[in-house]
């Protein structure tokens, strides 16, 4: 049986519409929006179906929806029969690499990325914050530029998504994001964008949202894992319940090591890499790693690329060479 690798986007990644379509297709996909649903207490497929935009920003409602998404959209790939044997998940998105892997049900996975939105909403609040996705510089080059807006702002940013060599989101006080993402221009950084968020994310803002947060996740029922699932706070495979809450609470304010996670992802050689999740975000930054066979690194987002992977699996089958006797 073919292997699969699985990584998940996380905030950023909603759109109105996502999920209706695997929902409608595929009945263990519309378990999921039920379910889901039944534990936030409101109905999230009709809100990924009509939106609008702007509801499905906002961090208290798009973790619950972009994850039932994702997870939605793994159940329907999953009817191919590929075998997982290593997930990850881009900041939150790693619920969903626990939730498939067995580490965490479906329902109690639903409970911590729905408090962990009303957490993080919570903070957000008291400190809105901004964050900035910065394209052309390394990270030494920017923790120097987000030390030079501290000192001259007297306000917090830092490094938050570390998405791939030259291309890093920094996060923190609006003040301090503003003047960093204009020393980023004038020193010139290629492309230099403020993004619409709800908040601060992976930065200091998110503090008070850590003790909050953190009852939640020491209280929650967790399990090993059935596969391997690596974690984006330290790029570590878990090897224990409690690097498991360590990690997940530490997320909050650590920064998303995303680009290591994915040379992790890959160096366990799956032979086919599918990005689940409403628009492709992962996919195309993994389909650039050198060990890396971009035709079998694949986005799926409804029933039609479901349907696309299987033929892909299908023929690259047939393509095998079969075993002879002589």
């Amino acid at each position: 049986m073919a292997t699969l690798g699985i990584v998940f986007p996380g905030q950023g990644s909603q759109t109105v519409g996502m999920g209706v379509d695997v929902a409608a297709a595929f009945p263990a996909s519309r378990e999921c929006f039920d379910r889901a649903s039944a534990v936030v207490g409101y109905d999230l497929l009709e809100l990924c179906k009509n939106g609008p935009e702007e509801a499905l920003r906002e961090t208290r409602v798009s973790q619950p929806a972009i994850f039932a998404t994702n997870v939605a959209i793994y159940r329907a790939v999953e009817t191919i029969g590929l075998r997982p044997i290593v997930s990850a998940g881009h900041s939150f998105g790693e619920y969903c690499s626990l939730t498939i892997a067995g580490a965490l049900t479906f329902d109690d996975a639903v409970r911590l990325v729905n408090e962990r939105g009303l957490a993080m909403g919570a903070a957000s609040d008291v400190a809105p914050g901004a964050m900035a996705a910065i394209i052309g510089f390394d990270s030494e080059k920017l923790e120097a530029l987000c030390a030079q807006a501290r000192r001259a702002t007297s306000a917090r940013v830092d490094l938050a998504n570390l998405n791939a060599p030259l291309q890093i989101v920094v996060s923190g006080d609006t003040a301090a994001v503003e003047a960093a993402a204009e020393l980023a221009k004038a020193a010139g950084a290629k492309r230099v964008v403020l993004l619409n968020v709800s908040g601060a994310w992976h930065s200091a803002l998110m503090e008070p949202a850590v003790e909050r947060f953190s009852s939640a996740i020491e209280s929650a029922s967790i399990q090993m894992p059935a596969f391997t699932v690596i974690s984006n706070v330290d790029v570590a495979a878990y090897e224990s319940i409690e690097h498991i809450r360590r990690c997940l609470i530490a997320s909050l304010v650590s920064r998303v090591r995303w680009h290591e996670t994915a040379v992790a992802l890959a160096a366990r050689t799956p032979d086919y890499i599918v990005e689940c999740g409403a628009t492709a975000v992962l996919a195309p930054m993994l389909r650039r790693l050198p060990d890396v066979v971009a035709e079998r690194c694949v986005h799926v987002a409804d029933a039609a690329s479901v349907a696309k992977l299987k033929l892909l699996v299908k023929h690259s089958a047939e393509a095998m060479p079969t075993a002879t006797t002589s």
